[in-house]
């Protein structure tokens, strides 16, 4: 493993974009024949689907001969289509990757391009998020590209923090601490943490982050090149240590049956304390607010996941990943060079004033936001980043963590369960 990412402003973002024509770095007109490209991406938040049909518009006037159709998924609705045409053999040419197992086991069976002769150079140089670069090819081989890395932290709401009488300037940094906060919030009527586990993923990462904690990077590789297995003590302990978690009820009402973007909301709403998310988190948390995040301007804070004293993690170690962007086995040349253009500096630059946290290192000084700044020197800084589970492994194991964590959230599954769950997937897809 490598290791390792108001309103207002946000459509002022969106004209300086198109004022500006996205920047000096302007694709290269080519008098060939006509070309489709098929791009799917999963920005259903407005200004970010903005933002991506703003580059298409701008790469297909400089390129007559090319047309992009694009095709917006919400992210549950894109991986189960992704499945269906990857399965009938017929990837779109530029989609949605989060790297990985799943981007890996596609290149197995033919489904992705090589980019690495076009990569090779001053553009795969560019990246400062190499270790993110490094999860969209094997063996020298590159089927795609990182276009925003970050890392999973608690996104939390200071001015519930001091009602419920905690200092807002100092968030809790042990488990210990972090459970005290639970109950503190608790005790003053307020909501402690956000979830929605009716979509599963959001759940997996207090697991995960436990087991990294608790074993750090060793026990994941371990169980991953089946040295050792998931049933080892850590990963147990993962389950047991957020099982103390569950006991304190610190979720909203009917959390189980809550998806991701009512997590959001109710954040975005002030309506519960904590989240713990990726660096997405604040612009989905305005989208699906009632009042466009207004309960949390200015009161948004982050800070790392709570250390375990005595866990063999390093206190840096970071559950980390973001989005990128693969290219499909049938797309053509300019599918490639649209997604350099994508990654230049000037276009991620472009792009930070709206969400991204840019993986090129000339755009990473667009970063203006003191949340985001705060993620990219914990991103940058740690000695180990693990990409989610449910994106590192094979898709079958993948599913089982986010299942299996489930069914410990929903009382049906111990700790021992989970760990059991887990290995049980993860012996028949990995051992050989």
């Amino acid at each position: 493993m490598k290791k390792f990412l108001p309103v207002f402003s946000v459509v002022l973002a969106i004209v300086t974009i198109l004022s500006l024509g996205l920047g000096s770095t302007q694709p290269k007109a080519a008098a060939q024949d006509q070309v489709t490209i098929t791009w799917w991406h999963i920005g259903t938040v407005e200004a970010q689907g903005t933002y991506w049909q703003s580059l298409a518009d701008a790469y297909m006037e400089a390129n007559p001969n090319v047309t992009i159709e694009i095709t917006i998924l919400e992210n549950e609705a894109f991986k189960e289509r992704l499945v269906t045409v990857m399965q009938a053999g017929d990837p779109p040419d530029v989609f949605q990757s989060w790297g990985g197992g799943v981007l890996w086991e596609f290149a197995e069976a033919g489904l992705v391009r090589n980019i690495a002769p076009e990569l090779e150079g001053d553009w795969k140089d560019s990246f400062s998020a190499q270790a993110a670069l490094e999860l969209y090819g094997r063996d020298g081989e590159y089927y795609g590209v990182p276009w925003t890395w970050g890392t999973v932290g608690m996104f939390y709401n200071k001015a519930l923090f001091a009602e419920a009488g905690l200092d807002p300037e100092a968030p809790p940094v042990t488990w210990e601490e972090f459970l005290a906060a639970v109950q503190a919030l608790k005790d003053a009527g307020i909501t402690p943490i956000s979830l929605g586990e009716g979509d599963k993923w959001p759940g997996h990462f207090w697991w995960v982050y436990l087991a990294i904690r608790l074993g750090g990077e060793q026990a994941f590789l371990d169980a991953y090149n089946r040295d050792g297995a998931f049933t080892d003590e850590p990963f147990v302990q993962a389950g047991e240590y957020l099982q103390q978690l569950i006991d304190l009820e610190p979720f909203p009402d009917g959390f189980m049956g809550l998806s991701y973007n009512d997590q959001a909301g109710l954040m975005g709403d002030g309506k519960a304390a904590m989240e713990l998310m990726g660096q997405w988190a604040p612009s989905v948390q305005i989208d699906n607010s009632e009042n466009a995040g207004e309960a949390i301007e200015g009161n948004l804070g982050w800070f790392p996941f709570p250390v375990i004293e005595g866990g063999a993690g390093n206190p840096g170690d970071v559950l980390g990943g973001g989005d990128g962007y693969a290219v499909g086995s049938n797309a053509e040349d300019e599918a490639v060079d649209f997604l350099k253009f994508i990654t230049s500096a000037e276009n991620q630059a472009e792009g930070a004033k709206i969400w991204i946290l840019p993986t090129v290192a000339a755009a990473e000084s667009a970063i203006e936001d003191p949340v985001l700044q705060t993620i990219l020197v914990a991103r940058n800084s740690a000695t180990y980043s693990q990409l989610y589970y449910d994106q590192f492994l094979p898709p079958a194991v993948g599913q089982a963590v986010n299942d299996a964590v489930q069914g410990l959230f929903e009382g049906s599954l111990t700790a021992e369960d989970v760990a059991s769950a887990i290995e049980d997937e993860a012996s028949f897809e990995l051992d050989e």
